[in-house]
């Protein structure tokens, strides 16, 4: 897989995660472009280094809500804090 390819799945996977455990990020990124806009290209990158993106995938196929990010999940953390705020 190429490089933008790659990044265009993370990002996508990055969405879906947040998205599962209802978090907006397009809202965040809006309130503050430049800081949350590097924080999600973070998180992105992340994700693009993930071994798990097929078992990601599938969960968010199989899903459309999560009590929390899975533990293999690279951006468990940052979601969970996401979250809570």
């Amino acid at each position: 897989m190429g490089l933008f390819a790659k990044l265009g799945r993370s990002s996508d996977l990055v969405q879906g995660m947040a998205s599962r455990l209802g978090i907006d990020y397009g809202e965040i990124v809006a309130a503050d472009p430049q800081a949350q806009g590097q924080k999600y290209m973070r998180a992105v990158l992340r994700c693009s280094t993930c071994r798990n993106q097929d078992g990601c995938s599938d969960l968010q196929r199989e899903t459309t809500e999560l009590p929390e990010a899975p533990s293999y999940c690279r951006n468990a953390q940052l979601l969970a804090h996401l979250r809570g705020s």
